[in-house]
């Protein structure tokens, strides 16, 4: 067994062979070399928003866009198949969206009959407009206590905003771009006083109020009331004066509502009185009938007496 075990040892290791050049034949048969990772590139902002939020959520914030808008009607009826056309997307996510609508007050499901943007009545407004008062009273009072520096500045940025709406003229455009900030600068203020509760409470409420409070604004002489309002109640604010705060802001509310009973009562007036028709469409005139002298009778033929009859 040793010699065995010797020869083993003694067998001479082949030398490598050094490898032979690559000639064309041989480089055509090989694999193509794996080309080194492209640059990332920048991000669309449809991928972003759909890597940052769902798609349901997604599809949620802009169906309540469209209602808010006005684009989709109070009493409108809402399809699955109609919206996941306009949106470019499936029939699942819609499905899921009416559900977060119906719970944020902005649509109404009816069994056997479908979805529809809902209609609140004026008598469940107002009942809405004095719950806000109070929210919106307790939150000035917090702030007023509490806000900071970084806050103020925030607020006075909106303000600042309304302001030089005003000065660029009422228009309705205008009008447009102050009712986002006029949601913007309330919204703000419940944020701030930070009870996540009051926030998802707050945002029904004005939710449900939006066509009330859009149908107010869009009268362009009362932006210019609005604005002072708002700049009393941050001037409260950064006073510190938490009663000032809260009164301002629960008047601000009460004379919201005011204006849209005054609305809802002219309403029925305006269109019970008829509005006078265009020339193009008024009806002609009919000229006076030239008097006609009626002709006389004819006197009736007289009367031929009866033969008597023959007797046979």
């Amino acid at each position: 067994m040793r010699p065995a075990a010797s020869a083993r040892r003694s067998t001479p290791i082949a030398p490598v062979k050094p490898a032979k050049p690559v000639n064309q034949r041989n480089a055509q048969a090989m694999p193509a070399a794996v080309p080194p990772p492209a640059p990332p590139v920048a991000m669309q902002p449809t991928i972003a928003l759909l890597q940052a939020h769902s798609l349901t959520s997604v599809v949620h914030g802009e169906i309540e866009r469209l209602i808010l808008a006005g684009e989709l009607a109070p009493g409108a009826k809402l399809t699955e198949a109609m919206l996941a056309q306009r949106l470019g997307v499936s029939r699942g996510p819609i499905r899921e969206a009416f559900r977060m609508l119906e719970e944020s007050g902005l649509v109404q499901l009816e069994k056997n009959r479908g979805v529809f943007v809902r209609s609140v009545p004026l008598d469940e407004a107002m009942e809405i407009y004095d719950l806000r008062a109070m929210v919106d009273e307790a939150v000035g009072r917090q702030l007023a206590q509490r806000i900071t520096p970084e806050q103020l500045k925030v607020l006075r940025g909106l303000v600042d905003q309304m302001e030089r709406l005003v000065k660029a003229g009422a228009t309705t455009s205008a009008s447009d771009a102050y009712h986002r900030l006029n949601l913007d600068f309330h919204d703000t203020l419940v944020a701030m006083a930070g009870n996540r509760k009051l926030i998802a409470l707050y945002r029904r409420l004005v939710n449900e109020l939006s066509l009330f409070r859009r149908a107010n604004l869009a009268d362009g002489q009362q932006i210019p009331v609005s604005v002072s309002e708002h700049r009393a109640i941050l001037k409260a604010i950064a006073a510190g004066d938490g009663e000032a705060a809260g009164q301002a802001l629960r008047d601000h509310v009460l004379d919201s509502k005011a204006r849209t009973l005054r609305k809802q009562a002219d309403a029925p007036l305006a269109a019970a009185t008829p509005r006078p028709l265009p020339a193009a469409v008024r009806p002609a005139r009919r000229r006076a009938a030239t008097p006609t002298t009626p002709n006389p009778p004819t006197p009736n033929p007289p009367a031929t007496p009866a033969r008597k009859a023959k007797h046979a």
